[in-house]
Order: C-alpha cells, then structure tokens, then sequence
C-alpha cells in the first residue's frame, strides 16, 4: 500500500513516518492465512462469531452456512456462532436458526438492564452472551461473503504479536439504475469519517474503511472499551482504542470485495449525523476540542409526501431523535446482573 502521493500543484504529498511504518506492518491480506494455518496457532484459544442481524432473512442463512461448514465442521476454527436478532420484522431468526447458528433475541441477554437500539447495542450485547477470546463481528447484509472474511481478521490476532484489533477493508461497488461505481458504497465514511479523523486523529487516517462493520478483537479488550449504541459504534472503538492502545495494537485486513443492501440518502443522513455526535462526543472527551453550547441532537429531514392527483408535490417534516447512547464496558456491568438467554439452536 503506498503512503506518498503528488498534489494537484506537483508537489510530493507524504504521511507521517508513523502512518507509513503501521501502513506497512499492520495492513495485510486475507488469503495470507489457510483456516488449517490458524487451528495450529489457536493454541487453546477459542474463537466466537457474532452476526448482528435486523431484517436480513435474504442473506443472514448463506453467511451462517458458509461459516459452519468451512470453519467449524471442516477446520475447527470457529467454536462459537451467534446471530443476534435486532427486533426483525422478518424470518432472520428462523432462517438463521435452521442454517446452524445460535440465536438470540437482542433484549433477551442481560435483560435486567435498561433497553436501547441501535447496532451498537447488538454488537453489545452480542459480546455479553459469547465466550470467545477472540471475537469476530460480521454484518447480516453480505451477499459475498466467504470463509476469508474471518480467517483474514482472525490472521493478525493469532499470529502477530501487539495486535488487540483488526479492521477489515475491501471495495465497496455501488450500483444503481444500471451504473456500477467500482468504490461508490462508502459515501459515509468518504463524506463525513475520513475528513473528520484526519482532522482530529490523523493517526487513523491510514484505515481504509473505518466504518467497516467486519472487524475482531481480543476479549478482555473489547470489554474494556464502552459500546456507542448506534452507527457511531465503529468510529467510536478506533478514537477509543487508539487513545488507550495506541496504532500499533490496531491492524486492518483487505476483505476483497463488499456487496451489501445499500441505505437510502435519507438513511445515510441519519448515520451520519450519529457518527459526527459520536466524534464531537470523543473530541470533548479526550480533551481536543470544548463545545460552548452541545450539539443538537434533533435531527429534521423531509420527504416526499403521498398525495392525490393534480394536487403537486409536497414534502413531510421527519424529526428523528439521535441522542448519544452508549453501554459502558462490559467488563463493568456487574456479573449478578446475569446473562439469561432464550436461544434457539
């Protein structure tokens, strides 16, 4: 992966040594590892997979299967699979269920505590009700995916010593109305991640995919960090784990390609907005930046009203609340507070 670049004026464009040197040592690829390779270096570590899953009965069972039957019955990599189900309106549970995973309903692990929505809150409680030391996050959505996706994350956590965390990166092609952008997909992480942690954590600025929902990490760290409970989860885990591990415990892996279910602009405004709070929330945090007056957490968008013919176009006013929730480490959470399940095999 190169670091230098030239400018639009001709002039020789260059990260910092620090960015070019993890560039190097902590980028690699998923087919540098074979399932086989990493059961030999488990070395009696145990491995958890967790599906956070809303709606995704389309495509959650080939991501389960693929999982079971390569690394799992095949090479005894993954010993633990679990699909949380994010209050789907669909057969996600079912589906992913009869594929061979575990299942749980996401209010249904450390139910004594208050209930929130969100990803992050599925990611969350997805850590609660899992054993692994390692732990692996994969999204529901993938209509690609292969065994790859884990033994590429798990690669670095097994072999490679200082390594707490693993980013995946790939392409992501957006297609719409017959046009195929090879890199369109990550209009987020392009438009609102990546300008804003070059400004304020350069540091991170050699993630490809910062918002990446494909990540691992070992346990006693992940419960170590807080959980934001929405979209900002991910951008919230590498300002976290930076500050406290610094760049050299994180690493990322090309994934290869990424096809999912695209959001609607609207919906991408929503998670947008949830990852600048959670950025303005990280900036006051660490000391970097004191808002005089908090943000707004109001957020007011509008669409395109249904009406009759020959009455023109009119718009709703669509308010959504995107007030900053976060589950605070899990390794904090008291252990009377149980972790009782209903789950489906």
């Amino acid at each position: 992966m190169h670091a230098t670049r030239t400018g639009t004026d001709g002039t020789e464009l260059a990260v910092s040594p620090e960015i070019g040197t993890w560039l190097e040592h902590r980028s690699g690829h998923a087919d540098a590892w074979t399932a086989a390779e990493l059961v030999a270096a488990k070395r009696g570590r145990t491995v958890s997979v967790v599906i956070p899953a809303r709606d995704e009965a389309e495509t959650v069972g080939e991501i389960v299967r693929t999982i079971r039957t390569t690394l799992m019955e095949a090479a005894p990599l993954v010993d633990e699979l679990l699909v949380v189900d994010s209050d789907s309106q669909d057969t996600t549970a079912a589906v992913a269920a009869e594929a061979g995973a575990d299942v749980v309903a996401q209010d249904d692990v450390l139910p004594a505590l208050p209930r929130h929505r969100g990803k992050g809150e599925a990611l969350w409680k997805g850590l609660a009700a899992t054993r692994g030391d390692l732990v692996v996050f994969v999204d529901g959505d993938l209509y690609d995916f292969t065994a790859a996706y884990v033994t590429g994350l798990l690669g670095p956590l097994l072999t490679r010593q200082g390594v707490d965390y693993v980013k995946g990166f790939y392409h992501r092609p957006l297609a719409e109305d017959g046009h195929r952008e090879a890199d369109g997909g990550g209009r987020v992480t392009e438009l609102v991640a990546r300008p804003l942690l070059n400004m304020f954590w350069p540091q991170l600025s050699g993630f490809v995919q910062p918002l990446a929902g494909e990540y691992a990490g070992r346990r006693e760290v992940l419960e170590a960090i807080p959980f934001v409970t929405h979209y900002g989860v991910e951008v919230g885990h590498l300002i976290d784990l930076v500050e406290w591990r610094g760049l050299d415990a994180l690493a990322q892996i090309d994934l290869g390609e990424r096809t999912h279910r695209h959001q609607t602009t609207q919906a991408l405004g929503r998670m947008s907005a949830q990852i600048i709070l959670t950025i303005l929330d990280r900036l006051e945090r660490y000391d970097r930046m004191s808002l005089s007056v908090p943000p707004a957490t109001l957020l007011a968008q509008f669409q395109r009203a249904v009406t009759g013919p020959g009455t023109g176009v009119e718009r709703d006013l669509v308010l959504t609340d995107l007030t900053l929730e976060e589950r605070d480490p899990l390794a904090r959470v008291p252990r009377d507070t149980g972790r009782s399940l209903r789950r489906t095999a």
